[in-house]
């Protein structure tokens, strides 16, 4: 076994620990997202609100996948997504 090996076998407990504290907290984790967003915003007067709304949508996406990676058929779960519409055959 390698060093990453090594690693990811210590690694492995503490992100299933943290991804159950994730889930009880997810509300609280998402407010406070929500509540920083309004901070910067506000002391930024503005200028970079579309910039803070996407970055907060990407960490509220964030926490999502990771406090639901274990969940049968949620958004981890290998295989389970439609791929996009694309457009039809040329015939």
């Amino acid at each position: 076994m390698g060093l990453l090996d090594n690693l990811k076998a210590k690694i492995g407990p503490a992100k299933d620990k943290v991804s159950g504290l994730a889930q009880q907290h997810e509300d609280r984790i998402q407010h406070g997202l929500d509540k920083a967003a309004q901070t910067v915003d506000k002391r930024t007067k503005g200028k970079y609100s579309d910039r803070i709304q996407s970055g907060t949508g990407r960490a509220k996406g964030a926490v999502d996948r990771f406090t639901h990676r274990n969940d049968p058929g949620g958004p981890g779960e290998a295989g389970t997504t439609t791929p996009p519409a694309g457009p039809p055959p040329a015939s």
